[in-house]
């Protein structure tokens, strides 16, 4: 493996392996399977997982004294499972091997990130001194994304007799990968099948409850030397035995090559047919493994990232995460961008927002999958229409958590694992996503000038989010300002006021502001719509000028709250009460999930300017300061750089750090803002999975958006790259600690596009294509145009 390319553990620690599952997991953006241990099931140690993109089954489930509905992302039939252990001649059969087993003397995982590979070395040596060295290769197939294989071998020291190995394909799983889901119904697939091939394939078909999704697993297990199998099968498991003969020193091996196929495969088909079918066309490891390996080179060509250093590997790691949930392939999908990835089963594997975080990456690098994740979100614009007139509004209202149907799937309750208590959850009231996801909308439009998808699909969800925040918006007389009540910002820590009998808060400062935004937005998309298409939109939505007029005005006169000569986090902010931070922090250390210890106590976070994560900072995140700044003059309220440095340092010193992502955005924001702490910030979300600083919850799930919005930082963040409708605009942030990198980006058709920075310097070098000069727009003005075949060095 190349150095830097290469993500590794030495040692194995029981306490660690959940991360290690999850950070080695192996995806093709249509399923990924955790780094599990080959030789173990589930259990408290080990969590074997597959998952596939856009599987959800829903269950009801009782839980304190209620019953409540979920819709999960399903854990599949375990394709990897592999028991093997001695028969020596001398001596007694032993007993089966596993990374647990008191006989092991060695083992070591790592992937390879150019190549997309998992492997494993394990050695065991008894108390005869009787060895076996063990090697696990596994790929989920970046070429074809039904395919995935796993290669073990196996060799002996100082005995011989045979290895018996267990082919198993097992279809008796569960979602229980997270603890504090304990209490909920947590089967999701029935109807369980099994069988065998004349040609030896063992298949495992079933199916989820609902929908009903139908599902079939193949798996082909070959020996080398071959062997005969001694074959049984129950309707949720098949097994294949084999004796493999060994003598010291000389390697057998058994490669384990499976098949997945669904019945929203297109064209449909059955599933079993398919998956066998499928197997007898696939070809043997090594020419499955260099054909895998090619797909991840031409990944990684469009989507290059050299960066020195350790942090650079982070990055490389961050980023191979990312293309593994979110490949070419997902294109060919009707999935979201899952918070937690493909790897785990945190959040129930549901879609937030979390791509406002991951498709500024995707539209510079692979505009074809962002376009298809915004796709995932129009076809689900009936629903919203259908939650926003449920609601008594109008327009479309997404929901917080999303997941196949586009209803509303945020929980009615949540655990609090310190008081083990079950509470309202009220977060479904972040109505801010559907600001998020008109962001999306017009930002990839900008990026990519995808003119047709704005005009067409992106109209109809950016004028529907618009129109939703108009009816949402109610005058206020004594203001003279329209205000929004009873939402949560993205703090989420405050959903409602002390004391209060309903839930919400009033003008979260982020929500008002993007409504603002987004209603702004719409007026202008309407102006440059083609004359046939706007009257199409105009009387498709019934948009008449009369609402129009109130968009305006709206957009406006929108109120935002101050204190203290700051922006407040919602009307009210400056009337709670000052938390004892430096108190809380001796008493408990990691104060990062403060309302769960708050509400131990039997208190409450709502009482306190406390948060849990960016909420009024996000506008740092979103908007570069001129546009934050014409975005306030707007609505009429004073923002200069003294009164944003001050809301800045006021909030910061206020937020707990809760989420991955809070330290992501503030690291933005600093850099934004040159200010000292910027890399403080960035480490922090760089290290954020890696060292697992949430304590646990990286063994549960990536966090994608986190993973996806430190690449992000880098590329966008430190060059200051964003697109323009002149070009594509650059302004530096020096950061000592990353002083030097290069990447690739596709702009407006140029792919291929390579930028290099360097202390003092920016380099764009625009291959040979026929897509003409690249426009180039420095801070100061200055405009340049890259020719094809040309590098062209700016000084800053």
């Amino acid at each position: 493996m190349t150095a830097g390319w290469t993500w590794g553990y030495r040692r194995y620690e029981p306490e660690r392996e959940r991360l290690v599952e999850s950070l080695c997991t192996l995806g093709n953006g249509r399923f990924a399977t955790r780094g599990s241990a080959p030789e173990c099931p589930a259990g408290p140690v080990h969590y074997p997982g597959t998952y596939l993109a856009g599987c959800f089954d829903r269950r009801t489930s009782a839980v304190a004294g209620r019953s409540v509905e979920n819709e999960d992302m399903v854990n599949l039939p375990n394709w990897t499972l592999l028991r093997y252990r001695c028969l020596p001649d001398d001596g007694p059969p032993g007993d089966w091997l596993t990374p647990d087993s008191e006989d092991l003397r060695h083992y070591e995982a790592g992937l390879d990130l150019r190549a997309g590979t998992l492997t494993r070395k394990l050695y065991f040596r008894d108390a005869q001194g009787r060895g076996l060295r063990v090697g696990h290769t596994r790929i989920v197939h970046m070429g074809d994304p039904h395919l995935a294989a796993q290669r073990s071998t196996f060799r002996a020291y100082g005995w011989s007799g045979a290895v018996e190995v267990e082919s198993v394909l097992d279809g008796a799983v569960s979602n229980a990968g997270v603890e504090r889901y304990r209490d909920l119904e947590r089967n999701h697939l029935t109807d369980h099948a099994s069988g065998y091939e004349p040609d030896g394939t063992a298949w495992l078909s079933c199916r989820t409850y609902d929908p009903g999704i139908r599902l079939a697993l193949a798996v082909r297990t070959v020996t080398t030397p071959e062997v005969p199998a001694a074959e049984t099968a129950a309707p949720a498991r098949t097994v294949q035995t084999y004796r493999l003969p060994v003598v010291p020193r000389r390697s057998v091996s058994v490669v384990k090559t499976m098949a997945l196929h669904t019945s929203t495969d297109r064209p449909d088909g059955n599933p079993r047919a398919e998956a066998c079918d499928a197997l007898t066309r696939t070809p043997d490891f090594p020419r499955l493994l260099a054909t895998h390996e090619a797909s991840w080179r031409r990944l990684w060509e469009q989507g290059e990232l050299d960066v020195p250093g350790e942090e650079g590997r982070i990055l490389r790691l961050h980023l191979f995460h990312l293309l593994q949930t979110l490949s070419p392939h997902t294109a060919e999908l009707d999935a979201g961008v899952p918070a937690r990835g493909l790897h785990g089963e945190a959040y129930r594997g549901h879609i937030f927002w979390d791509e406002l975080f991951v498709l500024p990456h995707l539209n510079l690098h692979f505009p074809e999958v962002a376009r298809a994740l915004l796709m995932y979100r129009h076809r689900r614009l009936p629903a919203a229409r259908a939650a926003a007139r449920d609601a008594g509004g109008q327009g479309a209202m997404y929901p917080w958590q999303s997941a196949s149907s586009g209803r509303e799937e945020t929980q009615e309750l949540h655990l609090n694992p310190r008081s083990g208590r079950w509470l309202p959850d009220h977060s479904r009231l972040q109505r801010h996503v559907g600001s998020a996801i008109a962001y999306n909308v017009w930002r990839y439009a900008q990026t990519t000038g995808d003119r047709g998808f704005l005009h067409a699909e992106g109209a109809e969800i950016l004028l529907e989010v618009a129109r939703f925040w108009s009816g949402a918006a109610a005058f206020d007389p004594g203001l003279r300002r329209y205000r929004i009540r009873g939402v949560v910002g993205p703090d989420e820590y405050h959903d409602a006021y002390p004391d209060a009998a309903e839930p919400g808060i009033d003008d979260n400062a982020y929500t008002n502001v993007t409504a603002a935004w987004v209603l702004a937005r719409g007026l202008d998309l309407l102006d440059e719509l083609p004359p046939a298409r706007k009257a199409e939109l105009r009387e498709d939505l019934s948009l008449d000028d009369e609402e129009l007029a109130r968009w305006e005005e709206v957009s406006r006169r929108l109120h935002i709250p101050y204190h203290q000569g700051v922006i407040s986090q919602f009307d009210g902010w400056g009337d709670l009460a000052e938390l004892d931070w430096e108190g809380y922090r001796e008493r408990y250390g990691d104060i990062r999930r403060l309302d769960r210890i708050l509400e131990a106590e039997g208190d409450t976070v709502n009482r306190y300017q406390a948060s849990k994560q960016a909420d009024t900072l996000m506008l740092g995140y979103l908007f570069r300061p001129r546009e934050l700044r014409e975005l306030f003059a707007r609505l009429s309220c004073p923002l200069d750089d003294e009164t944003w440095r001050a809301t800045v340092a006021y909030h910061l010193r206020r937020t707990s750090h809760g989420s991955t992502l809070s330290s992501l955005v503030h690291g933005w924001v600093e850099a934004r803002g040159k200010g000292a702490d910027a890399w403080r910030f960035c480490e922090e979300a760089l290290l954020g999975d890696v060292a697992d600083l949430q304590g646990g919850t990286t063994g549960e799930g990536i966090h994608l958006g986190a993973m996806a919005g430190t690449v992000d930082l880098v590329e966008r963040g430190i060059t200051g790259l964003e697109a323009v409708a002149e070009g594509l605009h650059v302004e530096p942030v020096a950061l000592a600690q990353i002083p030097r990198f290069s990447f690739t980006v596709c702009f407006r058709g140029h792919r291929g596009v390579r930028v290099r920075m360097l202390p003092g310097r920016l380099a764009i070098r625009v291959p040979d294509s026929p897509g003409g000069p690249l426009p180039v727009v420095l801070p100061d003005g200055r405009r340049f145009a890259v020719r094809p075949g040309e590098e062209r060095w700016f000084r800053l």
